[in-house]
């Protein structure tokens, strides 16, 4: 984050999905958004695809805790998993609780991921965050949205991911690729993550809400890209009415293995990835 004050990529085996937006306020009205060309059938039968092809999908960014998630998520804006993974792997080995990250200092944290982009605003954002877990939360992570986004650095999007991952609520985080597939694919346009968030909540059925997060990123990060999606690898290219496809033939629905880590290419191998 820009600031301390700036505002925005552990799973319980108890799942508690709670509202949908992760909040436990008071119900509000929706922004207006555009209608998904989708129905509810197309949507279901989406889902249920990337449900077959990755049965139990994880995030990139490793952390120990929920502490370290919501960590982790912070220093990743503006800069990739891999990067923060590779600070943030010594830097948890040290301080994985609010009170050894706060022993540790900023400057002893800035030390650890010089490597990530803003780090010297990051490293500020983390002791802040830190103390005011210990301070407020009792150095516990708040499974509450409205909570969340009152601790430095942490807005919209790193609480929904903290929600989903950490505490397994049914959240969209809506990060650059799934605002893309969002607006791309018409599966729920709007001009704001926000809207596009809203959207996904509505159409997406129940039974997949937990995983969807990590399915739409995933898609978008491998498959639907940015510059040339690559719609010969798309598990749904017949469904999907992108007007940038280039094939109306899906690609074979098979499990896909989950991807190995740094450290794990690295053990086999005894040389860096």
């Amino acid at each position: 984050m820009a600031s301390p004050k700036s505002k925005d990529s552990v799973t319980s085996e108890k799942e508690l999905p709670g509202r949908r937006d992760g909040s436990n306020a008071k119900s509000r009205p929706r922004p207006a958004r555009s209608s998904s060309r989708y129905s509810p059938a197309e949507v279901h039968e989406i889902f249920r695809r990337f449900s077959v092809q990755r049965p139990e999908p994880k995030g990139e960014l490793e952390h120990i805790n929920a502490f370290t998630l919501l960590v982790a998520v912070v220093l990743s804006a503006q800069a990739t998993d891999v990067g923060v993974n590779k600070a943030t792997r010594a830097l948890f080995k040290a301080a994985d609780t609010p009170q050894k990250m706060l022993a540790l200092g900023e400057a002893k944290v800035g030390e650890y991921i010089r490597t990530i982009g803003l780090w010297r605003n990051k490293a500020k954002n983390v002791i802040a965050l830190s103390q005011a877990l210990i301070r407020d939360h009792g150095g516990e992570v708040p499974d509450d949205r409205d909570e969340l986004v009152k601790l430095p650095g942490v807005g919209r999007k790193t609480a929904n991911v903290v929600l989903n991952m950490a505490f397994g609520q049914h959240t969209m985080a809506v990060d650059t690729h799934i605002f893309r597939i969002g607006n791309r694919l018409g599966l729920a346009p709007g001009k704001t993550p926000e809207q596009v968030e809203q959207g996904l909540l509505k159409i997406i059925p129940n039974e997949y809400m937990r995983h969807a997060h990590h399915w739409l990123i995933l898609h978008g990060r491998y498959v639907c890209k940015a510059r040339k999606p690559d719609c010969p690898a798309c598990v749904i290219a017949d469904i999907c009415k992108a007007e940038v496809k280039t094939t109306d033939v899906p690609a074979p629905l098979v499990p896909i293995a989950p991807l190995d880590s740094v450290e794990e290419v690295q053990d086999r191998s005894g040389t860096a990835a």
